[in-house]
């Protein structure tokens, strides 16, 4: 069985969604500590500066966040003391009649920001359904939470992650380019794990007037092409067998 053992991100970019199709089994892990730097709550789209990106983000309640090495994600919640729902759909206003699916894509972000879920992880792993849905790709996934382990501080994150594939029955363990300096593929092989890491070369496609600029969040590649042709990319680098 391959699993993926990663952080939720907030409309991530398409090397997340290579993973997810690549991999049986993906694990939200949302026992770790939550950062402010990161993808969890926030992701890039294109900026009308046309050369240029800009952050699109959902607003964390900082009553729910302490410090950042004591708040798992899990505890994390969305701020509701804001519309951030309707300046992220006005800052993709800027795509319309100049990307050919920005009506489209508007139109399914803002169904995706219909959703009351308050929980950070919770909502990013609902909008990953429903981008693999619009892209026709399964997305299996459990949360950490929800698991029957626990995990051993001591053992560190490359001792959590094998502890995770081997509770799950993982043969498989699959990662981001980011995670080749945090494992030893020798500690992995000595539990019968085989490491393997995801290089998903960058899907470049035209952006009209604007520069491109890669490995913005699906939200953008989704302006510019159809879902279809998205997974017909991921299909022509995924993983025989």
């Amino acid at each position: 069985m391959k699993l993926a053992i990663m952080q939720p991100y907030f409309f991530p970019y398409l090397g997340y969604f290579d993973l997810i199709y690549n991999v049986d089994l993906f694990l939200v892990f949302d026992t770790v500590q939550f950062t402010k730097r990161g993808w969890i709550a926030r992701n890039r789209i294109l900026h009308p500066g046309k050369s240029a990106w800009q952050y699109i983000l959902a607003p964390i309640d900082q009553a729910s966040f302490h410090r950042s090495d004591q708040t798992p994600i899990l505890d994390v919640q969305i701020a509701t003391d804001m519309d951030w729902k309707g300046h992220l759909l006005g800052q993709l206003a800027h795509y319309r009649n100049k990307a050919p699916r920005a009506h489209e894509t508007i139109d399914f972000v803002h169904g995706c920001l219909g959703s009351d879920e308050a929980s950070i992880s919770r909502l990013d792993v609902e909008l990953l359904h429903r981008c693999a849905l619009l892209m026709n790709m399964d997305f299996n996934y459990r949360y950490c939470s929800a698991l029957d382990i626990e995990l051993e501080a001591a053992a560190g994150p490359e001792g959590r992650i094998l502890d995770l594939c081997e509770f799950l029955g993982a043969t498989d363990y699959v990662n981001l380019p980011g995670g080749v300096h945090l494992y030893d593929e020798q500690h992995f092989k000595h539990r019968n794990i085989k490491l393997t890491f995801r290089h998903l070369p960058t899907f470049q496609y035209d952006t009209g007037a604007y520069e491109f600029v890669p490995n913005l969040s699906i939200v953008d590649a989704l302006m510019w092409n159809e879902p279809a042709a998205i997974k017909g990319y991921l299909d022509a680098h995924r993983e025989a067998g």
